[in-house]
């Protein structure tokens, strides 16, 4: 009678150990989309049911157009010969090349918010870089309608910029993208003449006129 108490007591644990393990595979599974967990009933209630990855919401074209644009600054720092900066961004597969930029912060000196974001993304210091002109009106630009949900919290259509023209005066070595939150995963000085095609194409209607803001000084 011992040994088939205790047989039973091995029998029990072996199941609750089962059914325990494929309770937290269940789990894991759920979490990212493909199956139906019961966890009321435990692993005996686990169903096979495979079901598609959930969509990410979805907005109107009337939803997406009573949204207001975000604050955004922009940088244009050319180097002695001439070039601009630009960098790959490091959450885009396509090979695409952008100035840096970023939010401005509430109650926050455009040029200041210019000046952060520059050595936020490029490591390169204030001390090294002059202010040369600044964009006579904050540029918009309107976000692909598929992105908007997926942005900022799905707060804003888009971003309008003030885009700030910087005089770089150091080398090279002064350049370093790997700061605390990269934004770029290469970079690289760029013509002038090549800066909008190689731009995502929501963005070059901003980045043409950027460049014949500035052109006086290219």
């Amino acid at each position: 009678m011992h040994d088939l108490r205790t047989g039973v007591c091995h029998a029990q644990r072996h199941v609750k150990d089962c059914a325990e393990r494929t309770a937290d595979a269940a789990l894991a599974l759920a979490a990212i989309g493909f199956v139906i967990f019961d966890t009321q009933r435990g692993a005996n209630s686990l169903r096979q049911s495979i079901r598609p990855i959930k969509e990410s919401a979805t907005m109107t074209p009337d939803e997406i157009i009573k949204l207001p644009y975000r604050p955004c600054v922009g940088v244009m720092l050319l180097n002695q010969a001439g070039e601009v900066f630009v960098g790959q961004r490091k959450d885009r597969d396509l090979d695409a090349w952008q100035m840096p930029q970023g939010g401005v912060e509430k109650d926050e000196d455009p040029a200041e918010a210019a000046l952060r974001e520059l050595e936020e993304e490029t490591g390169v210091a204030r001390a090294l870089v002059s202010i040369v002109a600044q964009s006579d009106t904050w540029l918009p630009y309107e976000l692909p309608h598929d992105l908007v949900p997926k942005l900022w919290k799905g707060r804003f259509r888009g971003q309008e910029q003030k885009w700030f023209l910087m005089r770089f005066e150091g080398t090279d070595t002064d350049v370093n993208i790997a700061t605390e939150h990269p934004e770029f995963s290469k970079w690289r000085w760029l013509p002038v003449n090549e800066l909008v095609a190689g731009i995502v194409p929501f963005k070059r209607t901003v980045y043409e006129a950027v460049v014949n803001e500035f052109r006086e000084y290219l």
